[in-house]
């Protein structure tokens, strides 16, 4: 497995394997599976040699961070790299009035409470190294400061405002004290990352969805500024919840919806293309984004040790460069898109 180190502070920094294991599905997402299943998917990504895992305590509310607890008891601390994150905390509740119903089967009775404070992010913190049995976290990334979960322009505005008031402050005495390596943030939209960027000290952004073989608009702005100060940069969401992976065929899904008939068309073009070089689309859209000089690791996600192994082979696949220079000729790569 290919590793790429990161070291924006010049404190030895970290090493990410290009493929990342983001645990969302260990949390139930969508149908529960079983503790041997989840156990099972985590082994058959660690012997592929991935040493960067991803959680949060929404995932599962709290399951996700549990499982990973089992796996990585006995496993040298020094030898990955775990991230999780901050904004939320997680109440007891009574069973029918649990948060997630629909999204997240077979899970404890827990609410969610969005706190990004500096109080919640040391709650958060300790929360989260209770339910992995750690002792330390090398990244903590702000969850979710994004239109899509806050849902208007003015409430996203004052949670950034909060964050930067409470949160950001805390995240940086946890990184001046040396209790995690780095922080950043994980949002779904790189509109927000940039407005973070632009008013603090921020070290790695977890993107989700905006920076693959279908998005690129990151790339006018974002991007480049990540690049300039030394911003790494984790992509999730690599197959835009399923399209790139499963081609487009019906009942395909972009973006957790099913995919509009201009996703199916243009998602339809990039198979031909990449077809016509003897390449999986899904090979393709994983190695895409790791062009970027910013990238440091790809974490899509998996629910079964099918998909993981079809991770791995997308993380060693070998793309002809041809490929890429004609899908910026037909127009399917932005024209400062990396190769």
């Amino acid at each position: 497995m290919q590793v790429r180190h990161w070291d924006r502070l010049g404190n030895g920094g970290l090493d990410f394997t290009e493929l990342g294991f983001g645990a969302a599905p260990l949390g139930n997402l969508y149908r529960a599976i079983s503790e041997a299943e989840a156990q099972s998917v985590l082994t058959r990504a660690w012997d592929g040699g991935v040493r960067y895992f991803d959680t949060a305590p929404l995932y599962g509310l709290g399951l996700s961070e549990t499982r990973l607890n089992h796996f990585l008891r006995d496993k040298p601390r020094d030898s990955y790299v775990i991230s999780s994150k901050i904004g939320r905390l997680l109440r007891v509740c009574k069973p029918d009035q649990r948060d997630g119903f629909g999204k997240w089967f077979d899970v404890p009775a827990r609410n969610e409470v969005y706190d990004y404070s500096y109080d919640g992010v040391m709650r958060s913190l300790e929360a989260s190294l209770e339910r992995l049995g750690l002792d330390r976290i090398d990244i903590l990334y702000a969850h979710d400061l994004d239109l899509f979960n806050h849902k208007t322009a003015t409430a996203l505005t004052a949670r950034l405002h909060d964050f930067m008031a409470g949160g950001y402050r805390a995240l940086l005495d946890l990184r001046d004290q040396g209790t995690i390596k780095a922080f950043g943030a994980g949002i779904n939209e790189w509109q927000p990352c940039q407005w973070l960027l632009e008013r603090g000290d921020f070290d790695l952004f977890l993107l989700a969805g905006r920076y693959t073989l279908l998005e690129q608009e990151a790339l006018e702005s974002f991007l480049p500024m990540a690049e300039q100060r030394g911003a790494g940069i984790i992509i999730g969401g690599p197959y835009n919840s399923g399209i790139l992976a499963t081609g487009p065929k019906p009942g395909a899904f972009y973006n957790y919806d099913p995919a509009p008939e201009a996703i199916l068309t243009r998602t339809a073009a990039l198979q031909t293309i990449c077809a016509r070089h003897g390449t999986r689309l899904v090979d393709a859209a994983f190695q895409f984004p790791l062009r970027h000089p910013a990238v440091v690791s790809v974490i899509p996600g998996g629910q079964g040790v099918a998909e993981i192994d079809s991770n791995l082979a997308a993380a060693k696949a070998r793309i002809p460069p041809a490929l890429w220079a004609d899908l910026q000729a037909q127009g399917l790569l932005h024209r400062k898109a990396p190769l």
